[in-house]
């Protein structure tokens, strides 16, 4: 326990420090959406890549109902799944989520997918089976990528949701975004010990432990966590109402764990989309950032828990519940802008498509 405070405490160090450089960076520009040209040019060089039955599974008109249609179970899905590609493509497809993430994000999406030859070993289930499998996460595009009209790409599979929006030649939404791991912590096998999203759960725990038990009475929001996220796969997030307690409320040392549990989240993607978030949460305000948690208050298998960071532009969900409280969800969702909903009807008033 001491040393899991440790090493959260120096993540905290490391990473509201990098908040702070990040956020004093961004006030020095403009809010402004970020550009996409990277992106761009890899959707197009993916999709020039298929062949001519493969891109019709992989395309749909942008104003399809298919865009929101998100989920992060494993499911059957739309799209052009990276079993049913060539080694070139792979890479290709590959390549869309390396211009969108970051290093660690990038690495963190890419262990998701792996996890699935584990999890169909600790389930035991027979060779020939293909419910779990990494294969089976889907590429699909929504609209004619170009620099001035609107398009989105979706990559999605189990406990993997990454859902981005262009718009005149600008990226204008990067969620939702799901990253599940399901075992949480590798209970046994040659990867035993591995956790993908150790630094979500390890900031998390740190930071409800530091609260005295006066300000648990407004952290601690329910005794028992939920059985998974609260807003679920819905096309537009939703609370009642903000619970737990206000970064106003906290301590200067919980603050920076506050911040660098957050920067953990948004540091999965790259700096620009990151930097991006980041402005929107310093434009709506820490001073109205709320931190809530349900559950257990340590981390050991059985001992389910729950948190989320919420303000008047962002929600962060934690959830490790499920499977004997080793299985965790993850959410990321701008309750502004998903799937580039309110960009997208300005754009629109602006320039009427036809």
């Amino acid at each position: 326990m001491i040393r899991t405070y440790l090493i959260a405490c120096l993540l905290c160090f490391v990473t509201a420090f990098s908040f702070a450089q990040t956020t004093a960076t961004t006030r020095k520009t403009t809010l402004s959406a970020p550009k996409n040209k990277d992106m761009l040019r890899a959707v197009n060089a993916f999709l020039n890549a298929l062949t001519p039955e493969q891109r019709q599974k992989a395309t749909f008109p942008f104003g399809d109902e298919e865009r929101f249609n998100w989920h992060f179970v494993p499911r059957d899905r739309k799209g052009v799944p990276l079993k049913e590609m060539t080694a070139e493509q792979q890479k290709m497809a590959m390549a869309i989520l390396q211009t969108a993430l970051s290093t660690q994000g990038y690495q963190k999406a890419k262990s998701i997918m792996e996890l699935e030859v584990i999890l169909k070993a600790l389930e035991k289930q027979p060779a020939e089976s293909n419910y779990r499998d990494p294969g089976k996460y889907y590429f699909s595009v929504f609209g004619q990528p170009a620099a001035q009209e609107p398009w989105g790409c979706r990559i999605e599979g189990h406990h993997l949701s990454l859902n981005f929006t262009s718009s005149t030649g600008a990226l204008v939404a990067e969620t939702p975004a799901f990253m599940g791991s399901n075992p949480a912590i590798v209970p046994e096998g040659p990867e035993k010990g591995k956790q993908i999203l150790k630094e979500e759960a390890n900031l998390g725990i740190a930071l409800v432990q530091s609260f005295t038990p006066e300000q648990l009475k407004k952290v601690v929001i329910n005794e028992v966590a939920p059985n998974d996220i609260v807003t679920g796969n819905k096309r537009k997030a939703m609370l009642e109402k903000p619970e737990g307690i206000l970064y106003t409320e906290m301590t200067p040392q919980q603050q920076q764990h506050l911040k660098a549990l957050l920067n953990v989240y948004l540091n999965k993607y790259n700096p620009e989309l990151a930097a991006d978030l980041r402005g929107k949460v310093e434009k709506a305000g820490l001073a109205k950032t709320y931190f809530a948690w349900a559950g257990s208050q340590t981390q050991e298998i059985g001992k389910a828990h729950y948190y989320r960071i919420h303000n008047p532009v962002l929600l962060i969900e934690y959830d490790n519940s499920q499977n004997n409280a080793n299985h965790v969800h993850t959410v990321i969702r701008d309750l502004t802008n998903d799937f580039g909903e309110d960009a997208l009807q300005a754009h629109y008033q602006k320039h009427p498509h036809e």
